[in-house]
């Protein structure tokens, strides 16, 4: 399949398929005319790669489960590795939000100090 095919059948966008491929996530083959042509079964790495970044991972934390892209990923036992990789973010994300809670914090009170009631 071309790379429209396959940004089609998964919502990804033709350029994070090729950010994919750059990250050695997914691999194409290069037709007669220079086109890239896709496995079929690509699609379901690409939704599984997809799913692992809508649950705040980054593409260097998917390299981790490469092993089990091809299947269903919500259904494959956890692997020790994969879990401390989901640790790690979740302790970057939870870091994050505390930081801009008080910046927030910090604004709201700046606000409040000079007569704005508004919260």
């Amino acid at each position: 399949m071309r790379i429209g095919e396959l940004a089609a059948a998964t919502g990804a966008s033709p350029r994070a398929l090729r950010h994919y491929e750059q990250a050695g996530l997914i691999a194409s083959e290069r037709a007669a005319n220079g086109y890239r042509a896709y496995d079929a079964g690509t699609a379901v790495r690409v939704r599984n790669i997809r799913r692992l970044l809508a649950a705040g991972l980054t593409l260097d934390d998917v390299q981790v489960f490469l092993p089990c892209l091809d299947g269903d990923v919500t259904a494959a036992p956890a692997s020790a590795r994969g879990i401390r990789v989901a640790r790690d973010r979740l302790a970057v994300l939870d870091a994050r939000i505390a930081a801009q809670t008080a910046i927030r914090d910090r604004l709201a009170t700046a606000l409040r100090d000079a007569g704005d009631a508004t919260p």
